[in-house]
C-alpha cells in the first residue's frame, strides 16, 4: 500500500509474556499452572448471553429500543462484572498547555504538549498529552488518540518532546530514555492526510503491575484504610479508561482539535482498555482494538487460548479487573456478560477489532466471532459487521464496514501493515 514504507513498526515488547505464545512452534500448554486449549475440536459448546433481549425478557425491536433500554443494561453489567465502576471527573481537574504549538517536521505540523491534572494538587495524579495538528488546517481536525505503553518523549522521533519517566515494576520512576525502548511512532503519514495524532503514556494514569494502585489514580479514590475489596471496584484496565476520558475532557476544549472524531487505538491490554474507554464514553467517535484478546473482544466463553481463570490468576494479572470478574474463572458461562457486549456497545460508532493469524494466544476466532455477533446491534442502526460467519483469511481487508474486523499475518501487536489499514479506516469513517 502507498503508505507501507512511510509507516513504522511500533514494538510492544511489554508483551514478551503474551507474544511468544503466538510466536513459538509449540505454545505453551501450561501457563500459571492451568492448561491452556489451542484445539478447536475442544473449544466446547456455549451459548452467549441475548443482546437483543431486555432483562425483563421484552425484546430489542430499534435502535432507540438499544440506547435507552438495552445498552444502559448491558454498561451496567460489564462494570459490575468485568471492569469495575469508574468515578466521573474531578471536580478541580485542571490543564496547564506549556506547550501551545511549536513547528515540527519541516513545518508540515505543530507539535502541542498538555498536562492533565486529575486534582489541585499539582505534584500527582497527572498526566501528559502529546499533539500534532497539520500545519495546514484551517478547521478542526480528526484526531488519531494512541494509548500508549511508551512515555510520550520515546513515543514519537521529535527532540522537542518533554523529556518523561516510565514506571519499573518495583514501583520506582525512572527517566524514560533509561527504560526499555518500544520504538517510534511515525505521525507524519496521518498528518499529511489531515489527521491529528495524539498520544498519552498509560503509567502516567497507573502503573502497569499489581501494587500499582499505591500510586496511581485509583490510589487516590481509595478511603484511608481502605484494600481494593470491594467486588465492583475499578481494576487497572477501567483507571487507564477513565484517563482517555479526561483527555477527551482536554480535547473539547481545543480549538485545533474536532472532539467529535477522535479515534482511540491501543493494543493487548490497551486494546481491552480502549474498546472500555469507547464503550463507557460515547463522546469517542471510533475505537481500533489491536489483538484486545481475553477480556476484550475475544468471546470468554471458548475454552481456546488464555482464558478469564489465566488472566485473573494472582500471578498474572487480576488487577486490571474487578473483583467479581474472578468468580468466573472456573465457569465462564456463569458470567452474565461476554465479548460481544462490549463490543455492541460502541454502536453505531465505527470499530475495528485487528487481530493476528498467530495469535493464538489472544484467540483471533473469539474475536471474530464476537463481531459476528454483536452485527444484530449495528443492524438496528442500518450498519454493516462482518456479513459472514465465515472466517477471513489473513489480510483480507474486505471486512473493513462499521463493525470491522482484520486480521493481519503475524502474531500479538501490530505491523506496519496495520497503521496502513488504521490510516484508511479513520478516512473512510470519520
Amino acid at each position: 500500500m502507498k503508505y507501507l514504507s512511510q509507516v513504522m513498526l511500533l514494538l510492544f515488547a511489554t508483551f514478551i509474556s503474551i507474544a511468544s505464545f503466538s510466536q513459538q512452534k509449540e505454545p505453551a500448554k501450561m501457563v500459571a499452572g492451568i492448561p491452556v486449549n489451542y484445539d478447536e475440536a475442544l473449544v466446547g459448546t456455549y451459548t452467549l448471553p441475548d443482546l437483543m433481549t431486555l432483562s425483563n425478557g421484552a425484546k430489542v425491536k430499534s435502535a432507540n429500543d438499544w440506547l435507552t433500554k438495552r445498552r444502559p443494561e448491558v454498561l451496567r453489567l460489564i462494570e459490575e462484572n468485568q471492569f469495575g465502576k469508574m468515578p466521573p471527573r474531578p471536580a478541580d481537574m485542571h490543564f496547564n498547555v506549556f506547550d501551545k504549538g511549536t513547528p515540527v517536521f519541516d513545518g508540515k505540523a505543530i507539535r502541542k504538549q498538555v498536562t492533565v491534572y486529575f486534582s489541585k494538587d499539582t505534584s500527582s495524579y497527572k498526566m501528559d498529552l502529546l499533539i500534532y495538528i497539520p500545519a495546514k488546517a484551517d478547521k478542526p481536525v480528526p484526531l488519531l488518540f494512541e494509548i500508549s505503553f511508551s512515555a510520550n518523549s520515546t513515543s514519537v522521533n521529535d527532540p522537542g518532546i518533554k523529556a518523561g519517566e516510565v514506571w519499573t515494576k518495583e514501583g520506582k520512576k525512572i527517566p524514560a530514555a533509561s527504560g526499555v525502548s518500544f520504538g517510534k511512532l511515525n505521525v507524519e503519514p496521518f498528518l499529511a492526510q489531515g489527521i491529528g495524532v495524539a498520544v498519552v503514556y498509560y503509567g502516567d494514569i497507573e502503573p502497569d503491575y499489581k501494587k500499582g494502585i499505591e500510586f496511581g489514580i485509583r490510589g487516590k479514590y481509595l478511603k484511608p484504610g481502605a484494600t481494593w475489596t470491594e467486588p465492583n471496584e475499578w481494576g487497572a484496565i477501567s483507571a487507564w479508561a477513565w484517563g482517555l476520558s479526561r483527555a477527551m475532557d482536554y480535547f473539547e476544549t481545543d480549538k485545533q482539535v474536532d472532539a467529535k472524531r477522535v479515534a482511540l487505538q491501543g493494543t493487548s491490554r490497551l486494546g481491552k482498555t480502549v474498546l472500555w474507554a469507547g464503550a463507557h464514553d460515547t463522546r469517542f467517535a471510533m475505537v481500533i482494538a489491536s489483538c484486545s484478546g481475553e477480556g476484550g473482544a475475544a468471546i470468554s466463553r471458548r475454552n481456546y487460548g488464555e482464558t478469564i481463570k489465566h488472566i485473573t490468576d494472582t500471578s498474572r494479572y487480576f488487577y486490571q479487573f474487578a473483583p467479581n470478574y474472578h468468580n468466573y474463572g472456573d465457569d465462564p458461562s456463569k458470567s452474565p456478560v461476554d465479548a460481544h457486549m462490549l463490543v455492541a456497545l460502541m454502536a453505531p460508532r465505527p470499530v475495528l477489532l485487528q487481530t493476528g493469524d498467530t495469535d493464538v494466544w489472544s484467540d483471533p476466532k473469539g474475536e471474530f466471532l464476537a463481531a459476528v455477533a454483536a452485527e444484530p446491534v449495528y443492524q438496528l442502526f442500518g450498519k454493516k459487521g462482518p456479513g459472514t460467519d465465515i472466517m477471513p483469511k489473513a489480510s483480507q481487508a474486505d471486512l473493513l464496514n462499521t463493525l470491522g474486523y482484520f486480521m493481519h499475518a503475524g502474531g500479538h501487536g501490530t505491523i506496519p501493515s496495520d497503521w496502513n489499514i488504521y490510516l484508511d479506516y479513520i478516512k473512510k469513517y470519520l
